[in-house]
């Protein structure tokens, strides 16, 4: 029996230690489950929006040139609704978001430019964010002055886009858009582009006017919304005082499709058209945005999302790390970055594999993007899988509700319950990165009864998509300079 006891021993003493491990404390955070409020939501009257923004552009228009960066407010979507309960604008928002995650998985696979434009091979600016806009055109919106003097007008901002368009009188078709449409003709700083010059060139689906020499753009998005017109160059002015000159845009004469309220785009994205690329040499190349909960941006709340281009956008910060940019040379639109791994309840979870969330440069498949107007995480397939039960699997104490809602597939049943305990989940990146989740990123309310939802979802697009539900609170830098992502928790 003696050999037998031997051999055994490290059979034992393995099994022990096993035990130990799977025996270890899950991790879990204590969660207010406030559900969405009954009752319809109204937009503020004409007007209000100067709050929301920030102030007016009229005083900033006439400051100095030379701000060293620029920064602004930006607003979700919803905060434009009109007597709209939250549970009506969330149903529409994963309607919205089903069919940009859609638009963006084609737009990788297939290698296309996702907004029109040919791949392209010491201050700053910043400005408040609102979330909320069709799926052509991202979720949050800011204002921004346009032409000399300046028009105010309502941008949809967009990481998934490089061109920056309006519309613009006079209008062949136009769809409705909060306040007036700009007219060039009223503008001293305006200036068309002509067909043989370089910026004319950058455009995929450019043209031109051979009677008036005038470089023509048009932009198609994945849903059908179409803009074309003129590309010209104008003055761009900021809350606060930046103005930035002789920004390439898009003065769209014929306009049509799902566009809500806005007057056009600011495209963030990393081609050669966008608008960090083409205030680099001013600015540099990093921005950064921090996206506050939809509660937050609706109410008096005194936090705000913001955007920032310039030093300011990679302010030090002990709390933040940084992961390496990837670039996809089929697609040089999208922010790719390497997710290695997901934690829940304070373990790794093993079936999340950094093979299956890896982009193939060979083919543009693959990878994982961080994107501003997409609303909810997207992993591969055997990724989300793993993942979702492993939260099932740590959140056993919770009432799963049965049937899921919309595109979710693991939701519970809150209601009566003030405070609850949810594992913890956080985000692993290349290069020693993360992003620990607060519980309102990933369980949110669906409806005034109480039932939560696990905010993720899979995909069998190809392309992983890190959406802005999980990034709400992050200031999330761009820091194109460094060629690195950043998460600083808590930035807002």
């Amino acid at each position: 029996m003696a050999p037998l006891a031997v051999l055994l021993l490290p059979l034992l003493l393995a099994a022990s230690s096993n035990a130990a491990a799977l025996a270890k404390p899950v991790e879990y955070h204590s969660f207010a489950a406030t559900p969405l409020s009954p009752h319809p939501y109204t937009a503020p009257a004409a007007g209000a929006d100067e709050d929301v923004f920030g102030g007016s552009l009229a005083a900033s228009a006439a400051a100095g040139e030379e701000a060293p960066a620029v920064r602004f407010r930006v607003v979700h979507r919803d905060a434009f609704a009109v007597n709209a309960t939250a549970a009506e604008l969330l149903r529409h928002r994963l309607r919205r978001d089903r069919r940009r995650a859609a638009r963006i998985s084609q737009a990788a696979a297939g290698g296309a430019a996702a907004n029109g434009t040919r791949a392209a091979g010491g201050g700053g600016v910043a400005a408040p964010v609102v979330s909320g806009l069709a799926q052509g055109s991202g979720e949050y919106f800011t204002k921004i002055g346009v032409g000399t003097p300046a028009t105010p007008a309502l941008m949809v901002l967009d990481t998934g886009s490089d061109v920056v368009w309006l519309q613009c009188a006079p209008c062949r078709r136009c769809y409705d858009q909060s306040g007036p449409v700009f007219d060039p003709r009223r503008s001293s700083s305006y200036g068309a582009v002509d067909c043989a010059a370089p910026l004319c060139r950058r455009l995929d689906s450019g043209g031109c006017d051979l009677r008036r020499r005038a470089c023509l753009y048009q932009v198609a998005y994945g849903d059908g919304s179409v803009t074309a017109g003129d590309f010209a160059t104008e003055t761009l002015t900021f809350a606060g005082g930046a103005r930035v000159a002789r920004v390439a845009l898009g003065c769209g004469h014929d306009n049509e499709g799902l566009f809500v309220a806005a007057a056009g785009l600011l495209g963030l994205g990393r081609g050669s058209l966008s608008f960090p690329t083409q205030i680099s040499r001013r600015y540099g190349q990093s921005f950064s945005y921090c996206l506050v909960d939809r509660i937050s941006s609706s109410s008096s709340s005194s936090r705000s999302s913001t955007v920032t281009f310039g030093p300011g956008a990679v302010a030090p910060s002990a709390s933040a790390s940084f992961t390496p940019m990837v670039r996809n040379p089929r697609m040089e639109t999208f922010y790719y970055v390497q997710l290695v791994g997901i934690s829940v309840g304070g373990a790794r979870v093993p079936g999340v594999a950094e093979s299956d969330l890896r982009l193939d440069p060979s083919t543009g498949r693959g990878g994982v993007i961080v994107d501003s107007g997409t609303s909810v995480t997207r992993l591969a397939r055997p990724a989300y899988s793993a993942l979702r039960d492993a939260f099932r699997g740590a959140a056993a104490g919770l009432r799963l509700s049965p049937g899921g809602f919309s595109l979710f597939d693991t939701c519970y049943d809150l209601g009566g319950r003030k405070v609850v305990k949810v594992p913890t989940v956080s985000m692993h990146f290349a290069g020693g990165a993360e992003a620990a989740l607060p519980p309102e990123n990933y369980l949110i309310p669906v409806d005034s009864r109480g039932t939560f939802c696990f905010a993720f979802a899979g995909t069998d697009g190809g392309v992983s998509i890190i959406g802005n539900i999980q990034q709400q609170g992050f200031r999330v830098v761009f820091d194109g300079d460094g060629q690195r992502v950043g998460f600083a928790p808590k930035g807002c």
